[in-house]
């Protein structure tokens, strides 16, 4: 382990990160016809590559990394349902806080689920996925870090079919990477 006064450098480009995130969600309305409930689980394993050196300046100060990430979801009330995506993923990494590293990240792609017909908002199993949110890392060591942070997180059929008012949810959640230099 590294020791706790001494300085953790920048990944440099081409530096790859595997992750696995996990945490609870909820439902948040923000149109009146979005009307489901649903509360579940979810998890997603990601993987990232740096493709910047440090940009900016001062605090502002970070790195850019594109990636890939399966979103995996389980709902548990007050209907059981499923889905399972895939999104690319962009992530800002401000680097100018040592072990502290704060992030802003974001993705969209297809998922599928099980509540097609199920709920109101669902008319069909195939959907697109977007979410958006933030979070912070903090190094254990140059390769494992420990993750914490929040998700916005929007699910529709992206017109492809009646009704489309999609499902929105709220996603805390915490997670561990590690990186390979």
């Amino acid at each position: 382990m590294a020791c706790a006064d001494e300085p953790i450098s920048y990944p440099t480009i081409g530096a790859q990160t595997v992750g696995l995130a996990v945490g609870p969600f909820f439902p948040i309305r923000v149109a009146p016809d979005q009307t489901s409930k649903l509360f579940g689980t979810a998890a997603m394993p990601s993987w990232s590559m740096t493709i910047t050196d440090p940009i900016g300046s001062s605090l502002y100060r970070g790195q850019v990394s594109l990636g890939a990430e399966l979103l995996a979801f389980g709902t548990s009330e007050p209907l059981t349902g499923y889905g399972v995506g895939i999104t690319p993923k962009l992530q800002y990494t401000f680097v100018e806080l040592d072990r502290l590293r704060p992030y802003i990240e974001g993705g969209g792609g297809p998922i599928w689920t099980d509540l097609g017909g199920r709920v109101p908002e669902q008319p069909g199993q195939f959907n697109f996925v977007v979410w958006g949110g933030a979070g912070c890392a903090w190094l254990l060591t140059p390769q494992w870090a420990i993750n914490v942070g929040y998700r916005f997180v929007h699910i529709s059929n992206g017109g492809t079919d009646t009704p489309n008012s999609g499902l929105n949810f709220g996603l805390p959640f915490a997670g561990l990477t590690y990186s390979i230099f």
